[in-house]
Formats: structure tokens, C-alpha cells, sequence
């Protein structure tokens, strides 16, 4: 085992990416850094470094526990990180907005009058 692994293949192999090369494209976008600086595919990450992969709308926030360079099961890859991601913001609820089927055409003055009603408009 070494002290260093490249930061792509250590980001596949812990399963922050799906393939190797969506984490290689990953670093080359820009949305891999490490310790706060952008990293590039090959640039080496160690143990105690901080990792942020960016993706669709969220961004991972993981400690390096243990360097591996081979993908391995779920549960082995979860010990080779410390998870810092903070939870998500809670969902706000929305009130329910009435919509009109589709194909309906445009609200007649009447089913104007309704609606406005409805969503306390008068």
C-alpha cells in the first residue's frame, strides 16, 4: 500500500464517481479539489487530505481515511473516508397550485374568476 494514489482513481475507487473516466472528467472541469485547490486528474492525494467532489447540485465534502487505488465493495470504501458533508437543507412545503388539465384551451372569464377564487386573488 502506498501513501499516495492519483486523486482520480482514489475518487472512483471510493465510489464518489461512477467510472473512472467521469472522475477523471470530474478533475479536468474543474469540480475536484483538494484542500481547497483544484486538483488535476493525476495530481497524488494522501491520507488526512480534504476532498470536495462537486456534482449534480451537491458537492461531497470527504476526509481521505485510507489510500486505495483498486475499486472495492461499498462497505470497504466507506472506511477509507470520513464523510464531512453537511445534511441537506430541509424541503419546504409547497401549497398545492391547482392546474388545469391539458388540452383545456384558455381559461374562460368565468373559469378566470374561479381560479383567482381559489388561489385567494379577489
Amino acid at each position: 500500500m502506498s501513501d499516495s494514489a492519483r486523486v482520480d482513481a482514489w475518487v472512483w475507487a471510493v465510489r464518489l464517481a461512477k467510472t473512472r473516466s467521469a472522475a477523471t472528467a470530474a478533475c479536468r472541469a474543474g469540480h475536484v479539489r483538494i484542500n481547497g485547490e483544484r486538483a488535476k486528474a493525476a495530481q497524488p492525494v494522501r491520507v488526512g487530505d480534504e476532498v470536495r467532489v462537486r456534482g449534480v447540485g451537491f458537492e461531497r465534502i470527504v476526509k481521505v481515511q485510507r489510500i486505495i487505488v483498486k475499486r472495492v465493495s461499498a462497505a470497504v470504501a466507506a472506511e477509507c473516508i470520513v464523510d464531512l458533508t453537511p445534511p441537506p437543507p430541509p424541503r419546504e412545503e409547497r401549497p398545492f397550485v391547482p392546474q388545469r388539465d391539458a388540452g383545456t384551451g384558455r381559461p374562460t372569464k368565468r373559469d378566470r374568476r374561479a381560479l383567482d377564487r381559489l388561489r385567494g386573488r379577489d
